[in-house]
C-alpha cells in the first residue's frame, strides 16, 4: 500500500510483552532504531554491534543507561528492511522482564533518539508498508484476544488473509465486471465482447450469495471469539447452582435443598468443549414474599432479554409443573437449550414438551458430573460455531460486517436495475460502489480515519 506514514521517519519504541515474566522484550523500529540500539547496548563481542549484525541475527551483552553505566544484561535481535515485521529496520531488545528494568530500557531508548510508540503503531506500519492487509492485523488483534483454541485457529487464518482471499475474489469478479461493461460502453468500435444481461446477473448473484455466506458467519464468529453471554435459568431447586459450579470447576455458587438460596446473579467465564461461556447462574423462578428473592427473580427475567444464550434448567426426576411451563413460554423465540437435570434418576419430565420450546434438549446429571461433553457439542452447534470454516474467511468485527452489508446493500440495487431494464451504466454505479466498499474492508482504500479506528485498541507494543 503507497501511503505516507505518519511521522514518517520516526523511531518508535515501546515494551512488547506484560510485566512481570522472567523475560521482557522492548521493540524499536524505524530508520535509526538500530543506532538508537546501538546507543543503549554494549555487545560483549565487540565486532557484534547492532548496526553490523546481519538480519535475523541476535548478540549478547549489557544494556545501558545515558551515561554508560549497566542496567542489565540481554540479547538483541537485528531484523533489516524490508525483511522485518514493519517493512522498516528493526530492533528487539530482550533483558529480564521486571517492570522496574524494562521501563528504565525504554526511557534509555526514548533518550537515545526513539520515540513511545502509539498503540498498534508496529502492526500500522506494517499495513501502510505493504507487510499485511488490514484484515489480517485485525487477525492480529484476535490472536492477542483469543479464549479458546477454535478462536486461535480462526484468527490464525485471518493473520494467513482468509478473509483478504474471501473478499479479493468477489472484489475481483465484480472489478472485472465493471471493466466490461465499461470498455462495451465507451468503445464500441472496438471488438469487445458484448456484455450479456444473464451472464452479468449470474456473477452478481454469486457475488451476492457469497457476500451472504460472509455475513452469516460474523454473529456465530462474534459469539466464538468474545464468549456466549448465557444464563442459567430455572425454577428453584432444579440444580442450576450445581450445574453453574460444575462448569465452573469450583464452588461459585452455594448448594443447598433449601429453595431459593441463589438470591443474586453469580458470574464466570467457563469453557464447555470449545465454547467460551460468560456464564451466569441466576435466582431461581418462583412466586416468593421474601423482597429480596423478588429482586432476584427480577434480575433473572431481566437476562433473557441481554443474553446470547439460555440454558434452561428442568428436573427431569419429576413432571413439569406450572413454573416450568411459565418458563418455557418466555423462551419462544429465544436461542435457548433445555437442560434436563437430575438425570441419574428415572425421568418423569416430558422431553418432548421442553424440545418445543429449546433449540435442542440434553439430558445430564449435574451431581454426577455427565452430560458436560453432549452440553457443549449442543452449544456450539445451535450457536452456529460448530459450523465456521475460518479457512473461508469470517468476520471478525463490526467494521467489517458493515462494509460487508454495505457492498451487499449496493448489488441488491445492481441486480434489481438489471430486472427493471436500465442501461448498463447504471448498474455499473452500483457494481461500483459495491466494490468500494470491499476494497474498504481489505484497505485497499480505507481513509486514514478508518485505519486509525483498527488501531486505536491496539496494545503499545504490537
Amino acid at each position: 500500500m503507497s501511503r505516507m506514514l505518519a511521522r514518517e521517519g520516526d523511531t518508535i519504541a515501546a515494551i512488547a510483552t506484560g510485566k512481570g515474566g522472567g523475560i521482557g522484550m522492548i521493540r524499536l523500529s524505524g530508520r535509526e532504531s538500530l543506532a538508537v540500539a546501538g546507543r543503549v547496548f554494549r555487545p560483549q563481542d565487540p565486532s557484534r554491534t547492532p548496526e553490523r549484525l546481519p538480519g535475523y541475527t541476535g548478540a549478547y551483552g549489557q544494556f545501558v543507561d545515558e551515561a554508560g553505566a549497566p542496567l542489565d544484561d540481554g540479547v538483541i535481535f537485528v531484523y533489516h528492511a524490508p525483511k522485518s515485521y514493519t517493512g522498516e529496520e528493526m530492533a528487539e531488545l530482550c533483558c529480564h522482564g521486571g517492570g522496574y528494568g524494562m521501563e528504565r530500557l525504554l526511557a534509555c531508548c526514548l533518550a537515545a533518539g526513539a520515540r513511545l510508540a502509539d498503540p498498534g503503531e508496529f502492526t500500522k506500519r506494517a499495513v501502510l508498508g505493504g507487510k499485511m492487509t488490514l484484515t489480517q492485523a485485525e487477525g492480529v488483534a484476535d490472536i492477542i484476544a483469543a479464549q479458546s483454541a477454535q478462536a486461535m485457529g480462526a484468527a490464525q487464518e485471518a493473520r494467513r488473509g482468509a478473509l483478504f482471499r474471501a473478499v479479493t475474489a468477489v472484489s475481483q469478479r465484480l472489478a472485472d465486471a465493471a471493466a466490461h461493461i465499461s470498455a462495451w460502453i465507451d468503445y464500441p468500435e472496438e471488438d469487445v465482447e458484448e456484455v450479456l444481461v444473464s451472464s452479468l446477473g449470474t456473477t452478481l448473484g454469486e457475488c451476492q450469495r457469497e457476500l451472504g455466506r460472509l455475513a452469516s458467519s460474523y454473529h456465530a464468529g462474534r459469539l466464538m471469539r468474545g464468549g456466549i453471554s448465557t444464563a442459567i435459568l430455572g425454577s428453584a431447586n432444579v440444580g442450576k447452582s450445581t450445574l453453574m459450579n460444575l462448569l465452573a470447576g469450583e464452588e461459585k455458587s452455594i448448594v443447598t435443598d433449601i429453595p431459593g438460596t441463589t438470591r443474586d446473579v453469580v458470574r464466570e467465564t467457563v469453557r464447555v468443549g470449545e465454547v467460551l461461556l460468560d456464564l451466569s447462574d441466576t435466582a431461581g423462578l418462583r412466586q416468593t414474599d421474601d423482597r429480596v428473592e423478588r429482586l432476584g427473580v427480577a434480575r433473572s427475567l431481566e437476562l433473557l432479554d441481554r443474553c446470547d444464550l439460555v440454558l434452561a434448567v428442568f428436573d427431569s426426576s419429576r413432571p413439569l409443573d406450572a413454573g416450568d411451563r411459565g418458563l418455557l413460554e418466555k423462551l419462544d423465540g429465544r436461542l435457548a437449550v433445555g437442560v434436563l437435570n437430575k438425570g441419574d434418576l428415572p425421568r418423569q419430565a416430558d422431553r418432548d414438551q421442553v424440545a418445543r420450546h429449546c433449540c435442542a434438549v440434553v439430558e445430564l446429571s449435574a451431581r454426577e458430573g455427565t452430560g458436560v461433553e453432549e452440553l457443549g457439542r449442543t452449544i456450539a452447534e445451535v450457536t452456529g460455531t460448530a459450523r465456521l470454516d475460518p479457512a473461508a474467511g469470517i468476520l471478525a468485527n463490526q467494521r467489517q460486517l458493515d462494509c460487508v452489508l454495505k457492498a451487499a446493500a449496493s448489488l441488491d440495487e445492481a441486480i434489481a436495475a438489471l430486472g427493471w431494464g436500465q442501461t448498463l451504466d447504471a448498474v455499473s454505479v452500483n457494481i461500483e460502489e459495491a466494490l468500494d466498499a470491499l476494497l474498504e474492508l481489505t484497505g485497499q482504500r480505507a481513509s486514514d480515519a478508518i485505519i486509525h479506528r483498527v488501531f486505536e485498541n491496539f496494545c503499545v507494543g504490537k
